[in-house]
């Protein structure tokens, strides 16, 4: 059986504008053929979240899954809706903006959670200095760590409000939102080399455990796959995100192009 859900509408906001990332910043979106800066596909993620813990609540952030695929960008104080249909379980997820398909993903609450040991994921610590970033930045095998951030307090309450949450779950029962887990996901990358432009186009995420508000998160990541398509240069994570260094988070599946091909000048 086959049910809709009630459209999460948001009004987007890029986070980014500021951070070392230009894929945020208007005028350099635009070489890449974008129409301005991107709001982070993590963001967008966080949006896509809404739905799935609205429906399971606590049960979801202590061992949902979710996954996410950024087809199209969405920008700056566009309209975003959240659309969600549930079949068997499953809730398949789009993103629509400007009339266009931007993310696609599905969220579920399995019955139980995969065995996962942290001893699979040794704590690694990022580069000492960050060098240019190129393919041997992110080399198949290779373990990459990131420095542990926490969102406390205002910053806690500014991450809701960047991502327009509504939920009052959060604050009610003093939990961190998932989609903080998609950031750490994003800062192992950045804290392991200078990156250009970039763009995170996808990310598979099984929670473990809820995570509690002001948690000191970081990432043990090791690289799967780094290769070339279509002029573009990816990296594939397969990572736990670990919370005050002995908590297992959630295991992610972390896909971005971390050097985009510019868009020819006309």
């Amino acid at each position: 059986m086959t049910s809709a859900i009630q459209t999460y509408r948001v009004a987007a906001y890029n986070t980014a504008k500021l951070s070392e990332n230009k894929m945020h910043d208007d005028a350099v979106a635009r070489k890449f053929g974008f129409s301005g800066g991107l709001v982070p596909g993590v963001d967008v993620m966080a949006y896509m979240m809404h739905l799935p813990v609205a429906k399971w609540g606590r049960d979801f952030l202590a061992r949902g899954l979710i996954e996410a695929r950024f087809v199209k960008p969405v920008y700056d104080g566009e309209i975003a809706d959240i659309r969600g249909e549930e079949t068997d379980g499953v809730i398949a997820i789009e993103v629509e903006s400007r009339g266009e398909l931007c993310a696609t993903g599905a969220a579920s609450l399995p019955a139980g959670l995969p065995s996962i040991s942290i001893a699979d994921f040794p704590a690694t610590a990022p580069v000492a200095e960050r060098k240019p970033v190129g393919p041997a930045s992110y080399e198949p095998g290779r373990w990459l760590g990131s420095m542990p951030r926490s969102w406390a307090g205002d910053a806690a309450d500014e991450y809701l409000d960047e991502v327009r949450e509504v939920d009052g779950i959060y604050v009610r029962e003093g939990l961190g939102h998932p989609g903080l887990l998609q950031r750490v996901m994003n800062k192992v990358l950045v804290d392991n080399a200078v990156l250009g432009p970039w763009i995170h186009v996808g990310s598979r995420m099984q929670l473990l455990n809820a995570a509690r508000r002001g948690d000191e998160l970081s990432a043990h990541a090791r690289v799967t796959d780094n290769y070339e398509k279509k002029g573009h240069r990816f990296v594939e994570l397969d990572a736990l995100v670990v919370g005050n260094g002995i908590t297992p988070l959630a295991h992610c599946k972390h896909v971005a192009i971390y050097q985009p091909r510019e868009q020819a000048a006309a």
